[in-house]
C-alpha cells in the first residue's frame, strides 16, 4: 500500500460523496479517493451500508472517519474493513464547529495520547493501513515542536502515513472556509517532518491549484492531497494519469466521461436517488471551456431539489455534445434550442 507515488483526491464535506468520487474515477484511473468525513456514531449507530457501501470502480479508496472514542473507533475500522475500503484514515484536521463539539476533527492534534490510543485500537481490527489526516497545530499550539510530538506519539502507536493539511486550524474566529485560506502554509514544516521522521509517509495538502504546483513536490514528497482544485475543475485530473503516472492510455473524453456517468445516473433513478445529488456534481464539468456558462445554467435546473427531470439530463447532455465538437464557438453561438 502506497509504496508507489500517491496523489488523492481529499476528503470533502457534502462533496465526495461515492457519486462525485465514481465521477473522479471516469476521469482519472489512478487518483486514489477519499469518502468524505463520515461521523463515528453514523457508522457505530446508524445504517453502515448507506455510509460505506461504494461502486467497486472506485478502488484506490479509502474511508474517513470522525471520531475519538477508541473502542467505537475501532468496531467502525473492523466495518470499513469488510466493506473492502484500501485505507482507514482517522481525521485530526477538520475545524468545523461539528467536530470541535464531538471532540474530534482538529480538537485532536491537543491530545496526541488520546490519538495514539484511537491508532492502536484501529488497528487492531482493521485489515488495512490506518492513516491521520492532520494538521500543522491548532490554536495556539502552532509551534513545529508541538507537531514533532504529535507524529512521534502517534507513530509509536503504528500511523505510518500522514496527510498534511500544511497550516494550522484556528478553532474560534475562523469559519471552515476561512481555515483553509487564512493561516499561513507551512510547506517547509512537511519537508522537515519528513526528514525527521524517515519511517513515516507525509502526503502534502492545502494550496496546491495547479500541474505546476503539484510537479514542485512531487520529486520530494510521496504524495499530495489535491481538494477544491478538482471539485471546481474535475475533469483536470483526465491528464493526470499520463503526467504523473506515465500512463500511455489516452485520457477519456468529456463525453466518453459523461456516457458511462449518465448510465449511473439512470441507475441510480431507478433505485430512488434524486437526480440533484447526481447532477450537482457535473456543474463545473466544462469549466473554462467556451459555453461553460450555459451548462452550468442548464444543468443548475436539475439540481433543484424536486424540480429535475430526466429529459432535462438528456438536454443538457446534447449541450455537452455541443462544446465537445468545437473550442471556438462562444457560450452565445450555441444553438439556442439547447
Amino acid at each position: 500500500m502506497h509504496n508507489d507515488w500517491y496523489l488523492a483526491l481529499a476528503p470533502m464535506m457534502q462533496r465526495t460523496d461515492r457519486h462525485f468520487r465514481l465521477l473522479m474515477r471516469l476521469i482519472s484511473k489512478r487518483v486514489f479517493l477519499f469518502t468524505e468525513m463520515i461521523p463515528l456514531g453514523a457508522i457505530v449507530h446508524g445504517d453502515a451500508e448507506h455510509f460505506l457501501k461504494f461502486d467497486p470502480r472506485e478502488h484506490p479508496i479509502a474511508v474517513q472517519i470522525g471520531g475519538s472514542d477508541a473502542e467505537k473507533l475501532a468496531q467502525a475500522s473492523l466495518t470499513a474493513s469488510e466493506f473492502g475500503y484500501d485505507e482507514i484514515n482517522l481525521n485530526c484536521g477538520c475545524p468545523s464547529d461539528r467536530v470541535q463539539s464531538g471532540n474530534f476533527g482538529a480538537c485532536l492534534m491537543r491530545s496526541p495520547d488520546l490519538v495514539a490510543d484511537c491508532i492502536r485500537a484501529m488497528r487492531e481490527t482493521a485489515a488495512v493501513p490506518v492513516t491521520i489526516k492532520m494538521r500543522l497545530g491548532v490554536d495556539e499550539l502552532d509551534h513545529y515542536d508541538w507537531v514533532a510530538n504529535f507524529v512521534a506519539t502517534t507513530h509509536q502507536a503504528g500511523c505510518k502515513t500522514f496527510h498534511v493539511h500544511a497550516r494550522k486550524a484556528w478553532l474560534k474566529g475562523l469559519n471552515p472556509k476561512q481555515n483553509r485560506e487564512i493561516p499561513p502554509l507551512h510547506y517547509d514544516w512537511v519537508y522537515r517532518l519528513r526528514d525527521e521522521f524517515p519511517r513515516c509517509r507525509f502526503t502534502l495538502n492545502g494550496g496546491l491549484n495547479s500541474e505546476s504546483a503539484i510537479q514542485t513536490h512531487r520529486h520530494e514528497l510521496p504524495g499530495v492531497m489535491i481538494g477544491r482544485w478538482l471539485y471546481n475543475e474535475p475533469y483536470d485530473a483526465a491528464q493526470f494519469d499520463q503526467r504523473f503516472f506515465g500512463d500511455t492510455a489516452a485520457p477519456p473524453s468529456r463525453l466518453e466521461v459523461l456516457d458511462q456517468y449518465l448510465a449511473h445516473i439512470h441507475e441510480e433513478v431507478s433505485r430512488g436517488t434524486p437526480i440533484h445529488r447526481l447532477t450537482k456534481h457535473l456543474l463545473n464539468f466544462f469549466a473554462r471551456r467556451p459555453g461553460a456558462k450555459r451548462w452550468r445554467r442548464l444543468l443548475t435546473e436539475t439540481t433543484l431539489p424536486n424540480s429535475a427531470r430526466l429529459q432535462d439530463v438528456a438536454k443538457a447532455y446534447q449541450l455537452a455534445q455541443q462544446i465537445s465538437a468545437t473550442d471556438e464557438l462562444s457560450t452565445d453561438e450555441l444553438p439556442s434550442a439547447l
